[in-house]
Parts: C-alpha cells; structure tokens; sequence
C-alpha cells in the first residue's frame, strides 16, 4: 500500500483511486497542520506519519484521520488513530480531542481533497 504525500488539491476522483488501492472505501491519512500537507494510504497511520517524517515534519504538528469516500463530504471524516494518542499534548485518547484541532485539520484536508 502506497502512500501518497498530497501537497496540491486532488479530485474525489483520485480519492477513490487511493481508497481502492487500500481499503476500498476509506484511506487512512495523517495531517500536518504546520505545513498544510497530507499523506493518504498505507497499511498503517504510522506508514503515513513516517512520509511526512522524511518530508520533514515534526512529531507534534502531525494528526491520524479516515477518510471514508463513500459518505457525504461533511461526515467523511474520522479523527481516530494510534498516533493521536498524546498525553504531552493532552491528547490520551485514539481520537483527537480539542474540537478547535479537529476544524483546523478538517479545513486544512478540504483544502486539499474535493
């Protein structure tokens, strides 16, 4: 399963495309919220989160999603992984907590998923 950084807009289209080639319908991604990019795909979040290590990212700017696309775009969003546990960050749950997060990171991938 590759994963893909998104640095520029993609259609649903290319969404879907990602989705087959993993789970059919939903693509685990990770955000980067300083840099405004995101990884889709991988067996795992962490495969997404190491992609944007190398990419030069820091361990405290990046958050797990789902993204389901076969729901409506205001309801295709699931802000749980393993790597969103945090205690540092008081983030100690799969599910990121802080609803101000949640938004930035839903703006950030709207950005750039149609």
């Amino acid at each position: 399963m590759d994963v893909k950084l998104i640095k520029k807009s993609i259609s649903k289209d290319q969404l879907e495309k990602i989705a087959e080639n993993n789970y059919r319908n939903m693509v685990k991604g990770v955000v980067d919220i300083k840099q405004k990019i995101i990884a889709l795909g991988g067996e795992l979040h962490a495969d997404a989160e190491e992609a944007l290590l190398r990419n030069n990212s820091n361990q405290k700017d990046l958050w797990g999603f789902n993204i389901y696309t076969d729901k409506p775009k205001e309801k295709r969003l699931e802000y749980t992984s393993f790597i969103n546990i945090r205690p540092s960050q008081d983030n100690r749950s799969l599910e990121i907590q802080d609803e101000n997060l949640r938004n930035k990171i839903h703006k950030i991938i709207d950005s750039l998923i149609e």
